[in-house]
């Protein structure tokens, strides 16, 4: 069985209503169970012929490498994602996964993911809407760096974060342990740090939200969606859309 399976079967059954045989199915794909530090990666871009991976515990930075040697953050994943889906299908990992804290991961065969496919189409559903609103969510940040002020890609993406750990029973509506780094910030949204800094102070000075010690809170979470002209739309969890 899979251990700490309760956060990816809160996000899968957002989508889809699944049963106890469906669940007790996923929860007993043969897997290998693998902890790392931080730092540590776990796939590396242009990688062939690798597993899929639950992270059941910890927080993950996926990101692509530029020949200067600059990176670009391209997600975070963070307990009851899956890591490396699409790259089952396409033979190739087009990026890389380096843990930014100490994780757990489950890493499946992409026969024994498939065979289960085959078994249970819903559970198959279930986990393609959780890979296409991974997709939604890169499209938004596309937007976010190519279109967004820097004072609204932030808020936009601190409150994203906050949404999806809420899905998972993780911090509250106006608050979240956060390990990410101001560097991560800067990576993943485009922006130097001392960019990042400087936003994050306007936002404070705005009595919007802030980001000390590892913990994100909204202080006016009203306003700071109105700021970020946040519609949570795209990350389609409001409630299962399949039931039995």
């Amino acid at each position: 069985m899979i251990s700490s399976t309760k956060f990816v079967v809160k996000k899968l059954k957002s989508f889809i209503d699944l049963t106890d045989n469906e669940i007790s199915t996923f929860s007993s794909l043969p897997h290998r169970l693998i902890t790392l530090s931080a730092g540590r990666e776990i796939v590396h871009e242009g990688q062939r012929a690798h597993n899929a991976f639950i992270l059941l515990d910890g927080w993950v930075a996926s990101y692509k490498l530029l020949p200067d040697g600059t990176r670009q953050i391209i997600d975070f994943q963070i307990p009851g994602d899956f890591l490396g889906l699409r790259s089952l299908l396409l033979r190739t990992s087009d990026h890389s996964f380096e843990a930014i804290t100490e994780i757990t991961i489950a890493e499946i065969s992409a026969q024994n993911m498939i065979s289960t496919f085959a078994k249970s189409p819903r559970l198959a559903s279930a986990i393609l809407w959780a890979a296409s609103r991974d997709e939604a969510m890169v499209v938004e940040h596309l937007v976010n760096i190519g279109r967004r002020s820097a004072i609204v890609r932030t808020a936009h993406f601190l409150l994203e974060l906050g949404t999806r750990l809420n899905l998972i029973g993780v911090g509250t509506p106006n608050s979240y342990p956060c390990p990410l780094s101001q560097y991560l910030l800067a990576d993943a949204l485009g922006l130097s740090a001392i960019h990042i800094n400087r936003v994050l102070r306007q936002l404070r000075e705005q009595d919007l939200m802030t980001f000390q010690k590892g913990i994100v809170h909204f202080n006016n979470l009203e306003k700071l969606i109105a700021l970020a002209d946040f519609q949570v739309g795209y990350l389609d969890q409001d409630e299962p859309i399949i039931r039995h």
